[in-house]
Formats: structure tokens, sequence, C-alpha cells
């Protein structure tokens, strides 16, 4: 298997300024999780965003469930997280 080009990844993906500003949205809901207690560092959780919209980081909107929990569904234009139980 050929290695990863981490540095062409970062500026035909990562780089872009969509994706710096989804990246810093993600970040600011862990971040306040932290502050409220909810989650700290190194306990393997994951800050779910209930309705699949980073952007919505209201505290209604914010959960911290397990890492497989969060990763373990899929994100369709259909599912968008929308009426799953946890």
């Amino acid at each position: 298997m050929a290695k990863r080009n981490f540095q062409k990844e970062y500026k035909s993906y990562h780089g872009k300024p969509a994706q710096i500003k989804r990246r810093a949205q993600r970040n600011a809901a862990r971040a306040k999780m932290v502050k409220a207690g909810k989650v700290r560092k190194g306990d393997k959780r994951d800050v779910d965003h209930k309705n699949g919209r980073t952007a919505d980081n209201s505290a209604s909107n914010l959960r911290a469930v397990s890492r497989s929990k969060n990763r373990g569904y899929r994100r369709t234009a259909t599912n968008k997280n929308l009426g799953l139980k946890r």
C-alpha cells in the first residue's frame, strides 16, 4: 500500500477555508463541553451534534457519546443523524 501524502491531502482538502471553518466549529463544540464538565481530555468520548450540523453548537444540540456510537452510524443525505436512538 502506498504511503499517504499528507501535504497533498492538506492542500487539496484540509487546508480549504470551508474545512478550516468546520474544524473550528467542531473544536469549539468540544471546548464548550469541556468547560461544562461533560467531557475531558483522554476520556475516549466524542462530542456529537444531534442534528448533524457542526455549525449548531447550542447546548441542546450537543451530547457526549462514546467513540464507537458517534462513528458507527452512516452519515447520508437521508439519515443526517436524526431520530437515532442511542
